[in-house]
This record gives C-alpha cells, sequence and structure tokens, in this order.
C-alpha cells in the first residue's frame, strides 16, 4: 500500500523497527540522515523511500512495510495474522506488580515490555494509557515501551489511550504529542467539543482516531443516552456521534469509535448508523463486560472489532512467572472471542 507522496508525516518512526534494521544492515551517513529527517512531519514518501535503497539485505516483507500502511491497514492485518479481536491494554499500577517490581514505578518500562513480549502474537493492538505513565513521571518509560514495541511486534498497531478533548493549537499540540513524540498509531478523544476538537489529529495522514462514543462508565446517560431533539429522527447523542463519524466527520478514512461491552444492545445501536467503523471496545474482563453478546452485537456491518482487556491480563499472575499468566490469560480471552465470532 503507498498513498501519496505529496504528505509524509512520518509519525511512526519514533522509533521504527525499519530504522533498526536500516542501521543494522548499514547503510551509512547519508541513510541515517535521511532516517532522521524522516521523523520530521511533511517529509516526502519519496524521498524516505529512496534512502531506503541503500539497505538491499531487508527482505521484501521486511523493507519498509510498517511506514507505508494506515492504522486500518496495520489493524487488519494484525486481525489477521493473529487471528484476533484481542487488544491488551497497558494500564500499569505500580501498587499491583509482582514480586519484587511490586511499588516500583521504575518498573513500569520492565513491567509492560514483559507483557509485550508475552502477548504480541496474540493481540491485534495493544493500548498504553497515557495517564498510568504520567501520573508516575514515566513518561520516559512509555516513549521506551513504544520504541520496544515497534522492535518486538511492528506489525502490530499501538493506540494511545490519551482522551484528548480540546481544540486549536492545544489539540494541535496533543495530536504531535500522540503521533510525533511518542510515534502512536492511533488515539482516543472526546469529540465533546465538536469536529474542530479531531480536525488536527485528521491531518495527520494515515493515522487513526477513536471518538468516545456510548462509554460503560455509569455516567456516560448523563450526556450519551439524552435525545437530541433537533436532530431529525430525535437520536440518542452517542447515535449522532456514530453517524458523523460514519459520515461527514471521517475526511481521512481513519475515524473509529469507543464503545463500552457492558451495553451490548447499545453496540447493535451504533453498528446500525457506523456499520463499517472499527469499535474499540473496553469493559471485557475486570468490567464485566458479556464477550459472546459484545463480539455477536459488534460484528453487524463487518467493521473491525477490537476488544480490550488490561486488568484481567495484566495481573493475572502476582509471581516471578507474572508474563506467563498474561499469555495464559490472553489466550483464553482470545479463544473465547473467536468462539463468539462463529457463534
Amino acid at each position: 500500500y503507498l498513498p501519496r507522496n505529496d504528505f509524509l508525516p512520518l509519525w511512526r518512526f519514533a522509533p521504527s523497527p525499519s530504522l533498526y534494521a536500516l542501521r543494522a544492515r548499514g547503510g551509512g551517513r547519508r541513510l541515517r540522515r535521511e532516517a532522521a529527517l524522516a521523523r520530521r512531519p511533511g517529509w516526502g514518501r519519496a524521498s524516505f523511500w529512496q534512502a531506503a535503497k541503500p539497505a538491499a539485505g531487508l527482505g521484501r516483507g521486511e523493507q519498509l512495510k510498517s511506514p507505508f500502511m494506515t492504522f486500518l491497514d496495520m489493524l487488519r492485518d494484525a486481525s489477521t495474522r493473529n487471528d484476533s479481536m484481542l487488544c491488551v491494554g497497558l494500564d500499569p499500577e505500580p501498587s499491583r506488580f509482582p514480586g519484587a517490581m511490586k511499588g516500583d514505578a521504575s518498573k513500569i518500562y520492565d513491567f509492560c515490555a514483559a507483557i509485550v513480549d508475552a502477548t504480541h502474537d496474540l493481540v491485534n493492538s495493544f493500548k498504553p494509557q497515557i495517564a498510568y505513565f504520567a501520573a508516575h513521571r514515566a513518561e520516559d518509560q512509555l516513549e521506551k515501551l513504544m520504541a520496544h514495541m515497534r522492535r518486538v511486534a511492528p506489525h502490530v498497531p499501538v493506540i494511545l489511550d490519551a482522551k484528548r478533548g480540546d481544540i486549536g493549537s492545544t489539540a494541535e499540540q496533543y495530536a504531535k504529542e500522540a503521533f510525533e513524540r511518542y510515534g502512536a498509531d492511533a488515539v482516543t478523544l472526546s469529540p465533546f467539543m465538536g469536529f474542530d476538537s479531531i480536525t488536527p489529529y485528521l491531518k495527520y495522514e494515515g493515522k487513526g482516531a477513536f471518538l468516545l462514543c456510548r462509554t460503560s462508565n455509569p455516567g456516560g446517560d448523563d450526556l450519551q443516552a439524552q435525545t437530541l431533539a433537533d436532530v431529525p429522527g430525535n437520536p440518542a447523542m452517542f447515535e449522532h456521534v456514530a453517524k458523523l463519524s460514519q459520515g461527514p466527520w471521517n475526511t481521512n478514512g481513519q475515524l473509529g469509535l469507543v464503545v463500552g461491552a457492558t451495553r451490548p444492545h447499545e453496540i447493535e445501536r451504533v453498528r446500525a448508523v457506523a456499520p463499517t467503523l472499527p469499535l474499540l471496545i473496553p469493559g471485557v474482563g475486570a468490567q464485566g463486560g458479556d464477550a459472546v453478546a459484545t463480539v455477536k452485537a459488534a460484528k453487524i456491518g463487518g467493521g473491525p472489532i477490537i476488544i480490550n482487556s488490561s486488568r484481567a491480563i495484566l495481573y493475572a499472575g502476582q509471581g516471578d512467572d507474572f508474563a506467563k499468566a498474561a499469555r495464559e490469560a490472553a489466550i483464553a480471552t482470545r479463544a473465547t472471542l473467536q468462539a463468539a465470532a462463529k457463534a
């Protein structure tokens, strides 16, 4: 997949596995200089392709595949390759770390990297929650983790769970943080302030954005379930958000929706107006969502499905074998979702 060459924000190079491969294979000062330029927004795809040519030792599938794939391309590829709808949420709580790591915020990277290593062949995405890093002054560990995921799982997209919702220059800075600093493939957003609160993110070609639509928290009813009297058909607010996202707001073709797993009947209502959008569905596992009912509702229309599980996988074990326990929990969750898809 090679999109047009006139606009290339290659934020995925923060850093990219392809760059590691290129540097490992050689290529000299010019290649390293070109690769550094590739991190800059707006740097042309054609120029980077030329920079990649000296790396003749790379295999066809290995050579610069991921930088030219959109978020949705990556999601579909990972879903097929790993036969999975599972997303592992990376919400590190040092107080729940196992063994000698317990209570040590400096071990956030080590803990999360071990989870990634144990599960990357079982998932279609990872979702680090930025607050769990920022609260412990661990943004540098998040950057390191993003680089690690690029190395060990370059085919698995990473969704930065940030739920930003500002406008104007502030939103531009948040978009820069997500896509340039951290190199995320997609980000979660709050659309409460309207289309101009998501526009800065849509300018990043090929990057995904998931809008909060129908969340699983009890307070979601306060706004999301309210009927809009001035909109034709009098939809609930969450249905209106879904329809806008399927239609006029989806200017880069990479929008998705966040819909909680605890309300499968409302997932069906979302699918009725947004049949093809990817759905990011938290709430399976520790939050008690019904995996079978969730998948049954989400598969209507054929849009991509991302079922997130965080705590149930991260903290499946409390011993030195915590990563093995996390893998076993991920295998079981993936199997449940696979069975639900066939039901």
